[in-house]
């Protein structure tokens, strides 16, 4: 099996299958301390060392069936920490089974972890943490074979404040007083289903939740629960729809839980347990986002890229349920035009990116590549491009679903490579070999820039955009007079970001169109944080001053890296701000996530 390139873990030798995890959340010293007990069986003769995957961790003991085990850091790597080296008391014959349990404390600075101050969070009362473990991070909470080539099941006991609420991506087991400290409470998580390490997720404050659906609580703070139950009010039609499309929904519970606004991503499909940003509750996106990750529970959770090289498994499968899904609620011409948006991502992230660089291949090499400096939209659009591709060639919607259905079934509970889900899409469309012999699969998978074909899409709702946005592109001083709101009159929302999409793949418009555009339009008074972002994209890249302020308070305001590293990296390339760019950076590095901070440091220039 191919060795993953982003673990020092070799479960070629060794498998962890059951994690039983004890910690106590110290917010104090911002750290968690307890110990890791893995299942650990044998996958060689006399096996004597286990290697587990560490970043900026503290171990202090190892027993292996309850004797002491001697254990060595290797080498510190620069973003894929450091490796554990356990040297077992015993020989382990192949196939069986010990108890290896570590004692750790996380640090301070984990890159897994982001630690609120009560002033940092909407009730102001509280201390808050979460957890992202994907894709590398798990390694710097608790020592663990950090690769998605391993699933395990888990059972975890987590000490807290009495006042605050713990929750996993798991399910709740229940909570009972702390027998060592009357101050703080423990809660009982158990996660029966296999997953990867990434999945295992940790969150603990003041959280409310409201009952949405029959499988369905949201979590949030007392701030924000109602209006985040009103606005996931769909979550249980989402569900059934895509288990109608997928198959059966394993994990038993579906809730949502509303992070602060510092939270790098849209969602994150922690099982059992979605993660969202709480700028879905002002962006459209929303049901998109829900419908993504919601259908993660099928593409990545289930079935599984073995390595980040081959994300677009968990990514492309995954977009294209997400917009399977918004086809069954709002129409075939809107998974299109949805569809269509998404090529418009691709060819932003390509010229972005430069259409020769290496990260834009479907399957990119991570050898001495960090995974999260890799990360873009192009496993997630040019993997959906493929499947979309594929759907058209292979007769249409209704026949692809069934090859969809067939993969999950095919795959679930274990962690696959292209080569895989490319065998199996030949046996399953064995009278179409013919046809899929014609697909460029080279060039898919491995030439960078634009796919070799771009699909068909049907243009209903997208032509208003495409007129409009042309309308801008060509007009000439004297013509901006002829520019009015009643432009806007017949779009939705969703046409007013196409439209915006269109403008910021062009060159820049005089500064002198974006303020008759703020005239006419008022972009500056929506709220809608998916158009607010393409506008002030748009402003920016076209000089226009007055926008910098505003553009600044939209990349600090909250820290979803969709918006926020383009905004800084647009406010860093005008020469008029970019001391300003740095200098706002600077000052609220400190209250960022910790793969924000770095990532955002990497496009400023200021990487330490």
């Amino acid at each position: 099996a191919a060795a993953d390139p982003s673990s020092f873990a070799s479960p070629s030798c060794c498998l962890t299958q059951h994690l039983y995890l004890r910690c106590r959340v110290d917010f104090g010293a911002q750290a968690l301390r307890g110990t890791a007990a893995f299942t650990a069986r044998a996958e060689r003769e006399a096996l004597r060392c286990l290697v587990l995957d560490t970043k900026d961790l503290q171990v202090f003991k190892v027993t292996v069936n309850g004797q002491d085990a001697k254990f060595v850091f290797g080498e510190k790597h620069s973003f894929k920490g450091t490796p554990l080296e356990i040297t077992l008391p015993f020989e382990l014959r192949r196939g069986q089974e010990a108890i290896v349990e570590i004692s750790f404390e996380s640090s301070p600075k984990s890159s897994a972890l982001q630690w609120f101050t009560p002033e940092q969070t909407s009730g102001k009362k509280h201390p808050f943490l979460f957890s992202q473990c994907q894709a590398t991070h798990c390694r710097a909470i608790f020592p663990c074979q950090d690769t998605p080539a391993v699933k395990l099941t888990y059972y975890a006991e987590i000490s807290v404040p009495k006042e605050l609420v713990a929750l996993m991506s798991a399910n709740r087991d229940g909570e009972m007083p702390d027998p060592e400290d009357s101050s703080r409470k423990i809660y009982h998580f158990s996660q029966n289903v296999p997953i990867p390490c990434y999945l295992i997720a940790l969150v603990v404050g003041a959280l409310e939740s409201r009952k949405i659906g029959p499988r369905t609580l949201v979590w949030a703070e007392k701030e924000l629960v109602d209006k985040s139950a009103y606005e996931f009010a769909e979550a249980e039609a989402m569900l059934k729809t895509a288990e109608d499309l997928a198959g059966p929904y394993v994990w038993g519970q579906y809730d949502l839980l509303v992070l602060p606004p510092s939270f790098p991503y849209g969602g994150m499909e922690n099982p059992c347990l979605t993660f969202v940003t709480p700028t879905l509750l002002v962006s459209l996106t929303l049901t998109k986002v829900i419908a993504h990750e919601i259908s993660h529970s099928w593409t990545g959770n289930l079935v599984t890229n073995k390595t980040w090289e081959h994300f677009w498994l968990n990514e492309g499968h995954t977009v294209y349920l997400e917009r399977r899904i918004g086809g069954r609620l709002f129409g075939e011409q809107f998974r299109h035009f949805q569809a269509l948006g998404g090529w418009r991502e691709l060819q932003n992230t390509i010229n972005t990116l430069g259409d020769k660089n290496p990260v834009t291949n479907l399957i990119p090499n991570l050898n001495e590549v960090d995974p999260d400096v890799a990360y873009s939209s192009i496993p997630y659009e040019k993997g959906f491009a493929l499947l979309f591709y594929l759907e058209q060639l292979l007769g249409g919607p209704d026949v692809f679903i069934g090859f969809l259905k067939a993969y999950v079934q095919q795959f679930a509970y274990k962690s696959i490579v292209t080569e895989d889900w490319k065998k199996f899409l030949y046996s399953y469309f064995k009278d179409k070999v013919d046809v899929l012999d014609k697909v460029d699969w080279n060039s898919w998978f491995h030439a960078p820039g634009m796919p070799p074909v771009k699909p068909t899409y049907d243009m209903t709702l997208a032509n208003a955009c495409v007129a409009l946005s042309q309308r801008w592109i060509k007009a000439k001083e004297s013509d901006l007079g002829s520019f009015s709101s009643a432009d806007l009159k017949e779009m939705s929302s969703h046409q007013l970001i196409e439209f915006l999409a269109l403008l910021l793949l062009e060159a820049p418009l005089p500064v002198s169109h974006v303020k008759r555009m703020q005239q006419v339009y008022d972009f500056n008074a929506i709220n809608n944080s998916e158009i607010r972002f393409r506008w002030l994209r748009l402003c920016i890249k076209s000089r226009w001053e007055e926008a910098i302020p505003l553009a600044l308070k939209m990349a600090t305001d909250q820290g979803r890296m969709k918006y926020t590293r383009p905004l800084f990296r647009d406010l860093y390339s005008f020469d008029k701000c970019r001391d300003l760019a740095v200098e706002t950076f600077l000052e609220h590095r400190a209250s960022m996530h910790p793969v924000t901070s770095m990532l955002v440091g990497k496009d400023l220039k200021q990487d330490q």
